[in-house]
């Protein structure tokens, strides 16, 4: 096939159609016009319009070049391209990273009915928010239990379980929806410079991170991700709204309301005023009947006790309950034998006998009554000059 004629240097290039076709006369004619008018615009004679557009191409093909380079890993500018290197062998074999998306109502429903079985959730801590954790084989018994074939018949659109396979897939509908992820323990302060703090630690409250891989082993442990619906949630946010506008227009209530709300408002002013005497009323009496029947006596024991509302008022009196203080009675005992053993060899008489019971036999002991009795002497000591 026989090129098309290259146009001498600063002539305008003429644009070749499809098959090698050259354009006719008219439309040449157009192109020089259109051509000429640009080139006007931009301030330049027709030639240097042409260069101006030849180096903007060249460098725009230069960037496009550069750019294939750092994507494939390649040599240097102008480099031939190597072939770009292929996935390591057996990388196919191994768990794709789960890619977030729309959830699938399937996966809905079976959230909502694992929510509704007793998993035994704990609380955990992550990205600083608590959330809901269960165990994985919790979940699987859920599953596997007749509450499942229940939910299956009124929605037929859950899967069906027949084996393990069939189980860990549907379980698996969870991560993939983004519903509940796989999570593990962590230390909080892993990678800090400080010490670990002795703070008082939350029994059952972890600290966790999201892992890459999502399984479904019985032993693993998911975080909840999906909090149910939300009607609720809004219907009383709703009525929080309804209850403060209706507040905020007291001033427009009809007259037999704001009566009604002027009295209740006294009758709770009196109740609170009347709980505060009463409070004030048992201390008097504790202070007057701890001096004249100790050890005092109290009204309403319970008033400040963290009990119920109910139990704060039983019973209506009760004496006041002192420590009693606890005998040392080992102690007491060595402390005598150990006075009479003294007291026996200043005198120069034996001590007293001692008994030693045990669980079995009983053993008594006395001491050896060899040591004669020595009568006291008298020295007399001469006075010192």
């Amino acid at each position: 096939m026989q090129n098309p004629p290259q146009p001498p240097p600063g002539a305008i290039p003429i644009p070749v159609g499809p098959g090698g076709q050259m354009p006719s006369p008219q439309q040449i004619a157009a192109m020089q016009q259109q051509l000429a008018a640009e080139a006007q615009k931009h301030g330049m004679t027709v030639p240097q319009f042409v260069e101006h557009i030849k180096a903007q191409r060249l460098a725009q093909l230069q960037q496009a070049q550069r750019q294939q380079q750092q994507q494939g890993g390649q040599g240097p500018q102008g480099g031939p391209q190597g072939p770009r290197p292929g996935p390591p062998p057996g990388a196919q074999g191994q768990p794709q990273p789960i890619r977030p998306g729309p959830p699938n109502p399937v996966a809905i429903a079976l959230a909502n009915f694992l929510r509704s079985q007793p998993l035994k959730p704990r609380t955990c801590i992550i990205n600083g928010e608590r959330k809901d954790m269960f165990r994985v084989k919790r979940a699987l018994r859920a599953l596997q239990s007749p509450a499942y074939a229940k939910a299956r018949a009124k929605n037929p659109a859950l899967p069906e379980i027949t084996d393990r396979a069939s189980l860990e897939n549907t379980f698996k509908l969870l991560p993939m929806s983004m519903l509940a992820l796989r999570v593990s323990k962590i230390d909080p302060h892993e990678g800090h410079d400080h010490p670990p703090k002795k703070g008082k630690r939350i029994k059952g409250l972890w600290t966790v991170k999201i892992e890459q891989q999502q399984d479904a082993a019985d032993d693993m442990y998911y975080v909840w991700l999906y909090e149910g619906s939300q009607i609720m949630r809004k219907v009383y946010g709703a009525l929080a709204l309804v209850l403060i506008f209706t507040v905020v227009l007291y001033p427009l209530w009809p007259l037999v309301l704001r009566q009604g709300v002027y009295y209740l408002s006294w009758g709770f002013l009196m109740l609170l005023g009347l709980f505060f005497l009463m409070a004030i009323f048992r201390v008097i009496l504790f202070c007057i009947t701890y001096f004249v029947v100790p050890p005092g006596l109290w009204l309403y024991p319970n008033l400040w006790e963290d009990v119920s509302f109910m139990d704060s008022f039983r019973p209506v009196w009760a004496w006041h309950e002192t420590a009693k203080p606890k005998k040392k009675k080992k102690a007491s005992k060595s402390i005598n034998a150990d006075s009479a053993a003294h007291l026996a060899g200043q005198t120069g008489h034996p001590p007293p006998a001692t008994a030693t019971t045990t669980a079995t036999t009983t053993q008594v002991q006395t001491a050896p009554q060899q040591r004669a009795y020595v009568a006291p002497k008298v020295e007399e000591l001469a006075d010192d000059e």
